[in-house]
């Protein structure tokens, strides 16, 4: 005779979770390929995204005040002091796309946490 598995043994990882860790190891795997100035910067960005990382914060608005965003950029520009290097335009721009990078990133997450806020939420509390 012939017995059938369980299926948290046919199935043992849920692929929710392994979708989550896989995700998160290639973030921080290809975050250590950044170029050094990058990697010096992210730091600054991570510590404005974090600042801003609240419920009804602008991050999460479905067309996020570029103006703000870009004042954002700029504080970190300023914050950022590099030895024997000029600050320049490029610098800038780099600090603005690794800016939306991470905001759209976080902006991901934040989507994927509700939904699963949502599903997994029980009748009564809906």
């Amino acid at each position: 005779m012939k017995q059938k598995l369980p299926y948290y043994m046919a199935y043992p990882i849920s692929i929710d979770y392994d979708n989550g860790r896989r995700e998160q190891r290639d973030i921080e795997y290809l975050r250590s390929l950044y170029p050094e100035i990058a990697k010096r910067i992210l730091p600054y960005i991570e510590e404005e995204c974090d600042k801003m990382e609240y419920r009804f914060s602008m991050m999460y608005d479905d067309y996020p005040d570029r103006l703000q965003l870009r004042l954002i950029c700029s504080r970190i520009y300023d914050k950022i002091s590099f030895r024997n290097q000029e600050k320049t335009e490029q610098l800038r721009d780099l600090i603005e796309v690794m800016m939306y990078h991470e905001l759209y990133k976080r902006r991901c997450d934040n989507r994927r946490l509700q939904s699963k806020l949502y599903f997994d939420c029980k009748p009564e509390c809906k």
